[in-house]
């Protein structure tokens, strides 16, 4: 298990398994609020209820990896194919390296699928989100209409497409 140290302690990467849902579900949750409310469409916000949280938790489980203090799940990243899909760290865990550290091993993930390179999308509102990518070193794109999924469909947010820096 790689680790890095924060200023709460050490924190372990590892891939999630099905017992993180929960835990996964509820940072997931609470960082989508504080990144997004306020700056996607209402349809989105409403379908973003505490059930589908956990239902995608366990649907993804298999492309997430956990960042852990001790038993705690503080933090995770989602990959699918090249793309950093989700990347949320627990309230009481940010401001340390978790977020990087989760991020890093996405690209390392993207790298070694036989991507050259990973990418995500920001919400135009979210300026800590963008910030945080903007000093891990990712380039800003510019904005793109990113359609995220909802049941029966999709979408359209306003994003901004970040990409990996060659490391």
């Amino acid at each position: 298990m790689a680790h890095t140290t924060t200023p709460a302690g050490p924190t372990g990467l590892r891939p999630a398994t099905a017992g993180d849902a929960d835990a996964v579900a509820r940072i997931w949750r609470e960082g989508w609020a504080d990144a997004h409310l306020g700056h996607v469409p209402d349809a989105l916000a409403a379908a973003r209820t505490p059930a589908s949280f956990r239902e995608r938790a366990l649907e993804r489980a298999a492309d997430t990896t956990v960042a852990v203090r001790g038993d705690d799940v503080v933090g995770f990243v989602m990959v699918a194919e090249d793309e950093v899909d989700q990347l949320y760290v627990d309230r009481a865990a940010r401001g340390g390296d978790v977020g990087g550290a989760l991020l890093r091993r996405a690209e390392q993930d993207v790298r070694a699928a036989g991507h050259p390179r990973a990418w995500l999308a920001v919400a135009t509102g979210n300026a800590p989100g963008r910030r945080f990518y903007a000093r891990q070193g990712w380039v800003d794109e510019g904005r793109f209409a990113h359609r995220a999924p909802v049941p029966g469909g999709t979408v359209e947010v306003d994003c901004h497409r970040f990409t990996s820096p060659d490391r």
